[in-house]
């Protein structure tokens, strides 16, 4: 049995009997799921459990310490999420890989938490099926998602390939052609748009002009469309 480190504090690593055991730590704010991802992954020679945490930031601090191979993050947890951790590991450009175990579906956080840098994404239904393969998986420089995400991910692609044009042309426009873009699609009128950035009613105009041929946008409705489809804009 490998040590654990519980109630946030942390142990040195130890050498494992085997150099190619995977070590993994556990960062889940719920006692419960950590116990029993740790006995999941507790029956597999080739996983060890070296380290737990409740919570993101103490889960940072075990991956300083302890540097495992892989680190299981709960999505939802006080103090530091684990996207946010996520985030924070791959601007320390760490080694060790991320694997996001969440109740939520694949629906909700499967594209933002890989573009954060995470290199699996499982729901936690499918953890006594899938935990340790997933593991094996990313331990080993691959992506893990179930089957089931494969249409989510499809979709996103759809909407990056349909939307590069646009994202295109909407990286044309100068700052302050992007400020009226938005400011417009937000419903504000040429005199509120003048008093926010400064500039008088009649540069907003001309601004408007310059967006409608550079964009091909004339009324509100097609700036508020436009602002949606790159994520400008939240709707309602």
């Amino acid at each position: 049995m490998g040590h654990t480190v519980t109630n946030d504090h942390s142990l040195e690593p130890r050498m494992s009997a085997k150099p190619d055991v995977i070590r993994v730590i556990l960062a889940d704010d719920h006692l419960v799921v950590r116990a029993g991802l740790k006995a999941l992954l507790g029956v597999s020679k080739d996983i060890e459990v070296v380290g737990e945490a409740t919570n993101g930031r103490d889960a940072l601090a075990l991956v300083e310490r302890l540097h495992p191979h892989i680190a299981v993050f709960d999505l939802d947890m006080p103090q530091m999420d684990g996207l946010t951790a996520t985030k924070d590991l791959v601007a320390r450009n760490s080694q060790t890989k991320v694997l996001i175990l969440t109740m939520h579906t694949e629906d909700e956080y499967l594209v933002t938490a890989l573009e954060a840098g995470a290199s699996g994404y499982l729901v936690k239904n499918a953890a006594d099926r899938e935990l340790a393969d997933a593991v094996r998986t990313v331990a080993a420089g691959g992506i893990y998602v179930q089957p089931s995400a494969s249409l989510t991910l499809a979709r996103a692609v759809a909407r990056r390939a349909g939307h590069a044009d646009e994202r295109e042309k909407y990286l044309q426009l100068s700052e302050r052609e992007r400020d009226v873009l938005v400011l417009v699609a937000g419903g504000h009128s040429a005199s509120e748009i003048g008093e926010k950035l400064f500039i008088s009613p009649k540069t907003v105009e001309t601004y408007k002009q310059r967006i409608t041929e550079k964009l091909g946008l004339s009324h509100r409705p097609e700036y508020v469309q436009f602002c949606l489809r790159l994520g400008l804009l939240q709707a309602d």
